[in-house]
């Protein structure tokens, strides 16, 4: 029998790290209609807020065709702010409109992976993507990791950065913080670091805390022994 390392024992389906499930909005654009495709939608922002596990600032838009929608705020939103979604809407900050229609290097965030889906990247407080160019078939995106991805022209996207950017210029003060951090987003914490172990509760563990072997680990290791650099195709600063 292999070691219980703490990769094994933070699986998904132990209850002793679950996450609590509070988040009290679902965060996605509201159903791209005709509406949107044709012409713009016009809404309103009636409400900012916050929600548990989420970096970012909410923002409640009423529409006037009634829909009420919850998404990410654009840096810089304030209440009574107004909102268009669509094909002809403004190209201003907050509003949303399909790639196709937006112009080479505008920052943009919660971007759709397929038309109509609500938003899947780019949604952390203070991120943003850039639209990088186009062609008749994709528009390509430079995404906050610096990876240049083609999305379809029809996918929506909100034009600024995410509200909240200087969040991490805050320090937690105390411990009490990081726990209830960690516990909204489903995370193990405090953590014991491998090499601080003894020699029989971790491959890293003994000597003088140092891992003592390369960190690389095969990519078919059994589970006690697959910690570190997983199927690394190389390690360590690369040479200028």
């Amino acid at each position: 029998m292999g070691r219980r390392i703490k990769t094994q024992r933070s699986g998904k389906g132990s209850p002793r790290h679950r996450a609590t499930h509070r988040a009290r909005h679902k965060i996605e654009y509201i159903s791209y209609k005709e509406e949107q495709k044709k012409d713009k939608l016009t809404g309103e922002i009636t409400r900012i807020m916050t929600d548990k596990g989420k970096t970012g600032v909410l923002a409640e838009i009423l529409f006037e065709n009634a829909d009420v929608s919850t998404v990410y705020a654009a840096e810089g939103a304030i209440t009574g702010q107004r909102i268009e979604y669509g094909k002809n809407a403004e190209i201003g900050l907050g509003n949303a409109l399909p790639l196709k229609d937006l112009p080479e290097g505008c920052p943009i965030f919660n971007i759709e992976l397929t038309p109509g889906d609500g938003g899947k990247l780019i949604r952390s407080a203070g991120s943003y993507a850039i639209i990088m160019s186009k062609d008749s078939k994709n528009i390509y995106i430079k995404l906050s990791s610096g990876k240049k991805v083609p999305f379809l022209p029809d996918c929506r996207a909100t034009i600024g950065c995410v509200a909240g950017g200087g969040r991490k210029e805050k320090p937690f003060v105390k411990a009490g913080k990081a726990f209830h951090l960690m516990k909204s987003k489903r995370k193990k914490y405090p953590t014991v670091r491998g090499v601080a172990m003894n020699a029989d509760s971790h491959p890293f563990g003994g000597g003088q805390h140092h891992p003592g072997k390369s960190k690389s680990t095969s990519r078919h290791a059994p589970p006690g022994r697959k910690i570190g650099a997983i199927a690394s195709s190389r390690t360590g600063r690369k040479k200028r």
